[in-house]
């Protein structure tokens, strides 16, 4: 498809009350700006970004996870406004998409649609059942006529329920002549891109409109807007994994991010939480656990349980307050309130109640290496680094301070002492 896209994200969203950029606020994991980046890199091998308000520090969260991007800083003191942002950009195509960086809901389809078709512009319109505090969209038969302000709006234009969506698609040689003519003679001194609508309808060009759903379209201004938008994505997102064969129980209460990936028949509970591109293959997640950038494979973790960044579980069984961090396990059982982190564990070991691998030592961190048939008895710590070979097993309460070869027992344990007497000597209880 010939078409270049633009996308405007030099605003400074003061609504959202954060020092953070607005577009750089995360919808399911991902910054607003890379859905629209996404959905723009689907469609063009042309994709511009514009920025002002902490330009620098966008442009380097795209590059760390882009590729092929464009970026045009907006010269927003001389030309502020929509319209201003685009004066100066030259584009690859005949045909340009303007989208905005804090619209995350954007769909593939819909901008499919937008883009369709053969009209000088396509303007994405909305219907709403109440279109107050927004401007009219008025349709000829086919085409917009006009873009009215609401306090602009007479009686009869005011129970016009369409309203415009801020999504274009116009030619380019529209837009090589109509936005060096925006004037910035009105009340806010800004250029206004709407206008183009009005130079193209002067001039009797096609001005076509699209409509589209008002959820996709939806504006994230605030940090309201935001938690609205996350509510949205999060049933898209459940949505469409449980068409997929991923089992949920009570879907509300599961959080997912949109890089997360699943593979055949999963079982997620209530509560669960998965982060980042974790990777769930025909596993078990039980209530209220979290699973952070890991990847899980025929294997069942928690309830309660937390596997973190850079863990691998295959064939494991990880139960409640179990915490693994940077760990891989194949063929593990680790059943209640232990942690393993940075440690290699294989098969057919056992992980007792209280095991802790002791990885930092208040500079680095260490690893622990667990050969296959491993027992680790309850209360043990492992102070790593350190190895222990197969068909090993430590008894309760034992500190490992050094590598176990294999078939050995480690024990250490100081001699148990008893005084006679002694609560009540302690508490002053007489006889």
């Amino acid at each position: 498809m010939s078409l270049s896209v633009v996308i405007l994200a030099a605003g400074q969203g003061t609504r959202m009350k954060s020092s953070k950029p607005k577009v750089l606020h995360e919808v399911s994991g991902k910054a607003m700006l890379f859905h629209a980046i996404d959905a723009a890199q689907s469609l063009s091998d042309d994709v511009v970004v514009v920025l002002h308000h902490q330009a620098e520090r966008i442009e380097k969260k795209i590059t760390d996870h882009y590729s092929g991007i464009r970026f045009h800083l907006q010269d927003a003191e001389q030309y502020p406004g929509t319209g201003g942002a685009m004066k100066g950009i030259g584009f690859k195509h005949e045909r340009v998409l303007i989208l905005n960086g804090d619209m995350p809901l954007i769909t593939t389809d819909s901008l499919h649609a937008l883009v369709a078709g053969d009209a000088d512009i396509n303007m994405s319109v909305i219907k709403m059942e109440d279109p107050s505090g927004y401007g009219r969209v008025i349709i000829d038969e086919e085409n917009v006529k006009e873009i009215v302000e609401e306090k602009d709006c007479t009686p009869e234009q005011k129970t016009v329920q369409t309203v415009n969506a801020g999504i274009y698609a116009v030619k380019r040689e529209l837009l090589d002549r109509y936005i060096p003519a925006l004037s910035n003679d009105n009340a806010q001194a800004e250029y206004y891109l709407t206008d183009i609508i009005k130079m193209a309808v002067e001039e009797e060009k096609s001005v076509h409109p699209v409509y589209v759903k008002e959820e996709e379209f939806k504006g994230v201004n605030s940090k309201l807007d935001l938690a609205q938008a996350e509510v949205i994505m999060q049933q898209r997102i459940k949505e469409k994994l449980m068409m997929a064969g991923v089992v949920m129980h009570l879907p509300e209460t599961i959080y997912i991010d949109c890089r997360a990936s699943f593979e055949g028949e999963s079982i997620l509970e209530n509560g669960v939480t998965i982060h980042g591109a974790s990777k769930i293959i025909e596993s078990h997640i039980k209530s209220h656990s979290v699973i952070e950038e890991a990847i899980i494979k025929q294997s069942s973790v928690g309830p309660m349980a937390r596997i973190r960044p850079q863990s691998s579980l295959t064939d494991t069984h990880i139960g409640n307050f179990v915490e693994v961090k940077k760990s891989t396990l194949t063929g593990v059982k680790a059943g209640h309130l232990a942690y393993l982190g940075d440690a290699t564990i294989e098969e057919g070991s056992n992980i007792g109640a209280g095991v802790i691998t002791c990885n930092y030592d208040g500079k680095a961190k260490h690893r622990t290496v667990i050969g296959k048939n491993v027992f680790v008895g309850s209360d043990a710590q492992l102070v790593a680094p350190v190895t222990l070979e197969d068909n090993v097993l430590i008894a309760a309460g034992t500190t490992v301070t050094k590598n176990i070869a294999k078939g050995e027992l480690a024990i250490s344990r100081t001699s148990l002492k008893i005084v006679s007497g002694f609560f009540d000597k302690f508490f002053g209880i007489k006889g």
